[in-house]
């Protein structure tokens, strides 16, 4: 029996670890797997979890899944680390944090590496996800390295973007600055027993009452501490409400359909990226039009041009 029977029909979890490693690495058979699998996905529900580095992102992933758990939903947790300077692999130090979800049978972890990708979400992160669906875990969730200002690429696999913030950290307004409070359908101050809380709080509420975009939901804020396991419940309430309000108000279609187009958009442009660096690029002519250039024999317009044209042939 192969990957995908294993995975659908079994249940296989090492199936589906298996199936992730080859989306993830690119292998000859990941393009199948991802084929076969596409009509069992769409049934889970994908929450976002995004912020600045120390945030306390891990642990709050972690008491989130445990609180699904408790009200006995399956969670699947992609977690994105930094990429390894030395293997290109993932650090794992999130899962080397998550250890004691690995023996709940009905939570699944996997760290996946960066791998240079400047929204602190690698590509492939999007096919971990659709494998975890068509497994059939009810809740997903995607944790991301803080990265600033490019984090916002979590909203393109998210259906609930959490943006987590914590007091004391110099200027409390550089999240802000960041940009990604203008993605998060929930903030959540972490870490809420340090001093600069009440501070912080209201620099939120300031910054969401100047966004005009919150006109049929505001964001609530969460005041949470993680480590302590206090304030859970009430984010998982409040993703709880996010997702009713999407589905009530058709918002969680429209997500879903913008996602698939920036995906395919995305493989496009991939496909296409390939074929000039394969067929244009690393070609001898190629090295020769670049050397006239660079002694301006010709102009790169009129190249790019070409290139073009001959590519759309």
């Amino acid at each position: 029996m192969n990957i995908v029977e294993e995975l659908l029909n079994n249940h296989s979890r090492l199936a589906l670890s298996k199936g992730i490693t080859a989306v993830e690495n690119e292998y000859d058979n990941a393009v199948e797997i991802m084929t076969k699998i596409y009509p069992h996905t769409g049934n889970a529900y994908v929450i976002g979890i995004t912020g600045p580095p120390g945030a306390g992102k891990s642990t709050m992933t972690d008491k989130i899944a445990k609180e699904y758990r408790k009200r006995g939903k399956t969670v699947g947790i992609v977690a994105i680390d930094p990429t390894s300077p030395y293997s290109g692999g993932a650090i794992l130090g999130d899962r080397i944090r998550m250890m004691d979800l690995m023996s709940d049978e009905g939570i699944f972890v996997r760290s996946m590496a960066t791998r240079g990708s400047l929204g602190g979400l690698s590509q492939k992160a999007g096919d971990a996800v659709k494998l975890m669906d068509a497994y059939g875990f009810e809740v997903i969730i995607v944790e991301t390295v803080g990265v600033g200002q490019s984090e916002v690429d979590i909203v393109k696999t998210a259906d609930t973007t959490m943006v987590v913030v914590i007091p004391g950290m110099g200027d409390d307004i550089q999240a802000i600055k960041a940009g990604i409070l203008e993605i998060g359908d929930l903030i959540t101050i972490n870490k809420a027993d340090r001093e600069g809380t009440d501070k912080l709080n209201i620099e939120m509420e300031m910054m969401l009452e100047l966004n005009p975009e919150h006109v049929s939901w505001r964001p609530p804020i969460n005041r949470t501490i993680a480590s302590k396991n206090e304030g859970i419940e009430a984010v998982v309430d409040s993703i709880e409400e996010h997702k009713a309000y999407l589905m009530e108000s058709g918002k969680l279609a429209e997500i879903r359909q913008a996602r698939i187009k920036t995906e395919v958009v995305a493989m496009v442009n991939d496909r296409v990226n390939r074929y000039i660096d394969k067929n244009v690029v690393e070609t001898d002519d190629f090295g020769k039009t670049v050397a006239r250039l660079s002694t301006r024999e010709i102009e790169p317009y009129s190249v790019v041009e070409e290139i073009v044209i001959n590519v759309l042939k």
